[in-house]
């Protein structure tokens, strides 16, 4: 296996990681956000917010 390919394989990876951390602090913020006595649609919108800041972190982390 040549290196180019193996640096694309570790960027899928880790690539897949950060959307999984993602989906998971999304899907915290909007089940404390419910807990807390939001509405769906509030606890949904936290949720994103959340979803879209740790994105937006932690891929200007990878670059």
């Amino acid at each position: 296996m040549n290196t180019p390919s193996i640096h694309l394989m570790l960027l899928a990876l880790l690539l897949a990681v950060v959307a999984l951390f993602c989906m998971l602090v999304g899907a915290a913020a909007g089940l404390l956000a419910r807990i807390d006595g939001a509405t769906y649609a509030g606890a949904l919108l936290r949720g994103a917010v959340a979803f879209a800041g740790s994105a937006t972190l932690s891929l200007a982390l990878l670059t």
